[in-house]
């Protein structure tokens, strides 16, 4: 299976999320791709069996660079994702982010959010659990 992995993080959380989601994904076998959402700026993504968008919840939203990417993203119908969130809020913004995507007529596989605890700002934020939580949602998107 090909993945890639897309994401943007401030703090370094996010980032940790999916660098251990991929190293999980390529202990099975897995090609994975790795792409920055601040630094990405086209409109079509690298081929792949499956993609993972993932992005924090800031100030009541999707972070800007993650927004344009997902709102100007060509050729995708068909195509399988699963979202994370990370957020130190109350709700998470997975519906936000299923919203760009299954506009462009994507299918969703699966989808996990991480509410952030004490040390967000050091990339510290990610709480006890949080592994056993990411092994549940590489098994869904891997099935089993």
């Amino acid at each position: 299976m090909k993945y890639v992995l897309v994401y943007w993080s401030r703090f370094g959380n996010g980032k940790r999320v999916v660098e251990t989601l991929s190293v999980k994904l390529g202990k099975k076998g897995s090609e994975v791709k790795i792409l920055d959402a601040k630094e990405f700026q086209g409109k079509v993504l690298p081929e792949a069996d499956l993609y993972v968008f993932s992005a924090p919840a800031e100030k009541f939203t999707i972070p800007k660079d993650m927004r344009r990417l997902m709102k100007g993203l060509q050729g995708m119908e068909g195509k399988r994702y699963g979202l994370i969130n990370t957020h130190s809020m109350k709700r998470d913004w997975l519906p936000k982010m299923d919203k760009f995507l299954s506009g462009k007529k994507m299918v969703k596989l699966a989808e996990v959010e991480f509410r952030m605890g004490d040390g967000t700002e050091d990339g510290k934020g990610l709480r006890e659990g949080w592994k056993q939580k990411l092994d549940d949602f590489a098994d869904k998107l891997t099935g089993g």
